[in-house]
């Protein structure tokens, strides 16, 4: 997930899924993933600012026919009130299994 992250946002060079915030699943013989990110050492001031905002989001993928990930979508902020089960790239029946997405 982190590498089709930076493939769709190369600004953010170092970065790592947040501990224990990682969402994964099949639906229809699709796989899916979800989580936020956090920097890692070596971040940039400007990556440092830029994930104040993104990492606060969840960002969810898909995997591909090739076994790759693809970025789908970033849920909104604030973020609605079912999380990930108002996400529309995120199947509903994923989304209940995954608690929506709640951590704790």
């Amino acid at each position: 997930m982190t590498a089709a992250y930076q493939r769709s946002f190369p600004r953010f060079a170092h970065i790592r899924p947040v501990p224990q915030q990682f969402f994964y699943g099949r639906c229809g013989g699709v796989r899916y993933a979800a989580t936020r990110f956090e920097s890692t050492p070596g971040a940039t001031h400007e990556q440092l600012v830029g994930m104040q905002d993104e990492g606060s989001a969840t960002k969810y993928f898909r995997g591909t026919s090739a076994g790759m990930w693809s970025y789908l979508a970033t849920d909104g902020f604030p973020r609605a009130p079912h999380r990930c089960g108002d996400v529309p790239q995120i199947p509903d029946a994923l989304a209940a299994a995954w608690g929506n997405c709640s951590v704790g």
